[in-house]
């Protein structure tokens, strides 16, 4: 039997969002496999200058995940929709557009400083739609 990688997944606090991602881990026989991190925006909350605060918060959290769970993997699940991405995105208008410009982003943000601070982590970054698809970027 071939071992599971340990994960940390990091989503938004969400409520419309909490059930699908459940069902996704769910159907991938993941429940109780994986450490989580949820705030605001996911990766768009630990990436964006709007929530600056909360950047060091997540890392140190992350550092303690892999030290104490030995979390080989980070799993990262933004939504679309997204409060955070409405935020981040100030006075302008907010549309598909803009809010996709925004996630990715963030992906490219967090895939940054995940390779910088933690080089061995394995990174998957995803999109959840309130239908329930799932986007990889």
């Amino acid at each position: 039997m071939k071992k599971k990688s340990k994960a940390m997944v990091l989503s938004c606090i969400d409520p419309r969002f909490q059930h699908l991602i459940y069902d996704h881990f769910r159907k991938k026989k993941l429940i109780g496999e994986y450490s989580a991190f949820t705030i605001a925006g996911a990766a768009v909350g630990v990436t964006h200058n709007k929530f600056k605060q909360w950047h060091k918060t997540f890392y140190d959290n992350l550092a303690t995940s892999i030290q104490l769970h030995k979390i080989e993997k980070l799993i990262v699940i933004n939504h679309k929709d997204c409060g955070a991405a409405k935020i981040a995105n100030g006075k302008k208008e907010f549309n598909s557009i803009n809010e996709m410009k925004i996630h990715q982003e963030s992906f490219l943000k967090i895939k940054k400083q995940i390779k910088k601070r933690f080089p061995k982590l394995k990174l998957e970054l995803n999109l959840i739609s309130l239908d329930s698809k799932i986007t990889k970027f």
